[in-house]
C-alpha cells in the first residue's frame, strides 16, 4: 500500500524590538532570570497592556514581501490555558482578525521548485519559560521571555515531505533575516516551529488524522522528526490501529517522537476578544511607508548582481541567499572596486570553510571588516593570493585581524624586483638541464622555476613580477 504525507508547519518567530508585545520589558537575550519582567508581563492585577507599533510594522513588513493580504484594522483575542509559565492563564494573540493572511512564497529542493501558500501570519504575546534542571524536583519558572513579540507564520498543509519542509523553513528564516524584523538565532529561540503531520493512502483526497511535533528548532531536527512520524503513523495504520490527534515532543537523543498530550481544538482555548485592547487601525500613509521602505530582497539582488555586476547564476545565488553574505560582498566591492575578485572569495574558500565546518557565516568567526581587509590586501599587492589563503584561515579560526596576522607573520608580499631578479638568476643559474629543457620546447617547465622562486621567497613574491622576470631571463 502506498501513502502521501501532508504537512503544515507553525513557524514562531520572535520579532526584533526593543521592547515587549504590551510592556516596556527588555527583549533582551541571556540576562539573568526574571530580571526583565514588569507588571503587565507578571500579570498582577489591574495593570493593562498597550500594543508595541514597531511589532505591527515588521509583521506588515513579512506581509508584504510575502504577497499578502493586509488587515489594516487587526485584534486580540485572549487564548486561555494554564500552565506555570502563562502568569496570566490566558495568552493575547490574534484568533480572528488576524494583521497578515494568504501570503505565499517559493521553496526549493534537489528535486523542484514550488510554491507553498501561507495561510496566515498573526502577532501574539510569547509565554515564559520552565526550567527542570536547575532544583531538585522542582520546577522553576523564568518570565524574561513572558510578552516577548511573535509572530506565528501558519502555512497550508500542502508540503509532502520534510525536505519540503525544512526548504520552507529556511526560506521563511531568510526572508525574515534580510527584512531585518527577525535575526533567525534558533540557537537563542528567536525562530521554532510546530509541525503538523499527518498520512493518507495514495489518491485519498481526505485529511488523516494529524500530530503535533511541537517547538523544534533546528532544520535537521525537524527533518528527522517528521520522518519518523510519518513511519510511526504508517506502522499504526497499518496494524489495523488509528492515529490519535495529539501533541507529540521530539527526543533528538533517542530520534523518536513521544506523546505529551492530547491535540486541543479551538473551542477548548474558550478564545474571546481580549477586552483590554481595542482594534489596531493602520493608515493608508502608515502601510505605504513601509511597502516604500520594504529593503533589498534576496531574488532582487541575485537579479541585479547578474544584471549589473556581471556575476555568474551560480555565485549570485550564493551570495544573494545570506544577508550576511551579501553584505560582505557589497563593503568589500566598494573597497576594492572588483567585484569578481571579492565574489571568487566568497564562492570558492570562505563557502568551502563554511562546508567543512557545517555553519552558517553568521556563526564564523569572520567579519565582514575583516574579509573586507583580506581583498584590500590582495587587490594592492600586499600579499599574494596563496599567502592570502593562510591568512583567512587564521582570521577564520581565531577572528584575528587581517593586518595583525600579516605584520607578525611577516606576510608582506616582495614586490622589489631587483631582488627577485637576483633570486630568479640563482634559480636559473643552478638548474642548468631543466633551462635547456625549457628552450628546446618543454614549456610547461616555466612553472618549475616560478615554484621554485616561490619556495625561496617562502610564497611572499609578487607572482605576476615573477612571471615577468622569468620570461626575459630564459629566452
Amino acid at each position: 500500500m502506498s501513502w502521501e504525507t501532508v504537512i503544515g508547519l507553525e513557524i514562531h518567530v520572535q520579532l526584533s524590538t526593543k521592547s515587549k508585545l504590551f510592556s516596556g520589558g527588555s527583549t533582551e537575550f541571556g540576562a539573568e532570570s526574571n530580571t526583565h519582567v514588569d507588571l503587565v508581563d507578571m500579570g498582577l492585577p489591574g495593570v493593562l497592556p498597550v500594543a508595541n507599533k514597531e511589532a505591527f510594522y515588521k509583521a506588515i513588513r513579512f506581509g508584504l514581501a510575502t504577497g499578502a493580504e493586509i488587515n489594516q484594522e487587526s485584534s486580540f483575542d485572549r487564548k486561555n490555558y494554564f500552565y506555570p509559565d502563562l502568569p496570566k492563564g490566558y495568552q493575547i494573540t490574534q484568533m480572528t482578525k488576524p494583521i497578515v493572511e494568504k501570503g505565499s512564497i517559493k521553496i526549493a529542493t534537489d528535486e523542484s521548485e514550488r510554491v507553498i501558500n501561507i495561510t496566515r501570519a498573526h502577532l501574539e504575546e510569547d509565554a515564559g519559560k520552565s526550567i527542570h534542571d536547575l532544583f531538585e524536583g522542582k520546577t522553576g519558572v523564568d518570565l524574561n521571555r513572558a510578552g516577548t513579540p511573535l509572530l506565528e507564520i501558519v502555512s497550508e498543509p500542502e508540503i509532502s515531505n520534510a525536505k519540503e519542509a525544512v526548504a520552507y523553513f529556511k526560506a521563511i528564516r531568510q526572508l525574515v533575516i534580510f527584512l531585518d524584523i527577525c535575526d533567525g538565532n534558533m540557537a537563542q529561540g528567536s525562530m521554532r516551529c510546530d509541525v503538523n503531520v499527518s498520512v493518507r493512502k495514495s489518491g485519498n483526497k481526505d485529511l488523516g488524522t494529524r500530530a503535533e511535533l511541537k517547538n523544534i528548532n533546528s532544520f535537521k531536527f525537524i527533518e528527522k522528526a517528521i520522518n519518523y512520524e510519518i513511519d510511526r503513523q504508517i506502522r499504526v495504520i497499518e496494524s489495523g490501529e488509528s492515529v490519535v490527534q495529539e501533541t507529540r515532543l521530539y527526543d533528538s537523543e533517542k530520534n523518536e517522537t513521544r506523546s505529551m498530550r492530547s491535540k486541543e481544538e479551538a473551542n477548548d482555548y474558550r478564545y474571546f476578544p481580549c477586552p483590554d485592547l481595542l482594534p489596531v487601525v493602520i493608515s493608508d500613509k502608515e502601510l505605504k511607508d513601509i511597502k516604500d521602505n520594504l529593503p533589498e530582497l534576496p531574488e532582487e539582488k541575485r537579479k541585479r548582481y547578474i544584471k549589473e555586476i556581471g556575476l555568474e547564476e551560480s555565485e549570485a545565488k550564493i551570495i544573494s541567499s545570506s544577508k550576511t553574505m551579501a553584505n560582505m560582498f557589497e563593503d568589500a566591492s566598494s573597497k576594492t572596486n572588483d567585484a569578481k575578485l571579492v565574489a571568487k572569495w566568497l564562492v570558492g574558500d570562505i563557502s568551502a570553510l563554511l562546508n567543512k565546518d557545517n555553519i552558517d557565516i553568521e556563526e564564523s568567526n569572520l567579519t565582514s571588516e575583516n574579509f573586507g581587509k583580506l581583498i584590500e590586501r590582495i587587490s594592492d599587492n600586499t600579499i599574494s593570493g596563496k599567502i592570502a589563503k593562510s591568512v583567512l584561515e587564521d582570521a577564520w579560526e581565531n577572528g584575528t585581524d587581517v593586518d595583525e596576522i600579516i605584520k607578525t607573520k611577516g606576510l608582506v608580499q616582495i614586490q622589489d624586483e631587483s631582488i627577485l631578479e637576483e633570486i630568479a638568476m640563482k634559480i636559473v643559474e643552478s638548474n642548468p638541464s631543466q633551462v635547456a629543457a625549457y628552450k628546446s620546447g618543454k614549456d610547461k617547465l616555466f612553472g618549475f622555476f616560478v615554484g621554485q622562486v616561490m619556495k625561496e621567497t617562502q610564497g611572499k613574491a609578487n607572482p605576476k613580477s615573477v612571471n615577468e622576470i622569468l620570461k626575459k631571463l630564459l629566452k
